[in-house]
């Protein structure tokens, strides 16, 4: 992240859409030790939108997409055991756990790039029949063959949200078909602002140095 952010040289970043996404069924951890779920879902993206906020001032009224997902709809913000150390490993919650986050950092990066002019939304795409749903949820993808969406389907919000005038008018949003949506469904999963900055304080901790 470092690395490509430094090889933009401070060009100008009009979109900036994060939509890496793993699912192991083993737990895995990155050669930094974080947990591979975690690195790839949040602290990568995380990273590079700090590493490119002034490309993105420099554009102007720039966006940045966080591709979430419905599943993170079952589970609360949980910031304690981010690596997953202290309870079993199940790529179905470490999935969901680590799509909330993405959720409350775009709220999060939102506030914190409004004064620059960069919008930042987060948005649910959808099941699309893709390689990754293929490769990492198998008995899912076997199961939903045929009501699956294409992978246009699938992008048609995020290239929405990303480039029509409405989304560019407010920032901080969660949506799913070109509508906004609330990111709690369950009472239960609403986190609290000290959880809030938890997950930010990780997430800064996790992400320090200037090492390329």
């Amino acid at each position: 992240m470092r690395r490509f952010a430094a090889a933009l040289d401070g060009a100008p970043v009009h979109i900036l859409v994060h939509n890496a996404g793993t699912m192991p069924d083993t737990r895995q951890v990155t050669p930094a030790g974080d947990e591979v779920t975690l690195a790839t879902h949040v602290l990568g993206p995380h990273l590079l939108t700090r590493s490119l906020a002034p490309s993105l001032a420099a554009a102007g009224h720039a966006r940045v997409v966080w591709v979430s997902s419905g599943g993170m709809y079952s589970r609360k913000l949980r910031v304690s055991d981010p690596d997953i150390t202290a309870r079993p490993y199940d790529p179905l919650d470490a999935y969901a756990c680590t799509k909330r986050m993405q959720v409350v950092l775009a709220e999060l990066w939102a506030e914190r790039l409004r004064a620059q002019g960069t919008v930042v939304h987060a948005m649910h795409p959808g099941w699309a029949d893709t390689p990754a749903v293929a490769r990492f949820m198998p008995k899912f993808h076997k199961a939903m063959a045929g009501r699956l969406r294409t992978p246009e389907q699938g992008a048609d919000t995020v290239i929405w949200a990303a480039a029509a005038p409405s989304p560019g008018a407010t920032t901080g949003l969660f949506y799913f078909d070109r509508a906004a949506r609330s990111t709690h469904l369950l009472p239960w999963t609403r986190e609290s602002p000290a959880d809030r900055d938890a997950l930010w304080s990780m997430c800064e901790a996790r992400t320090q140095g200037d090492t390329p």
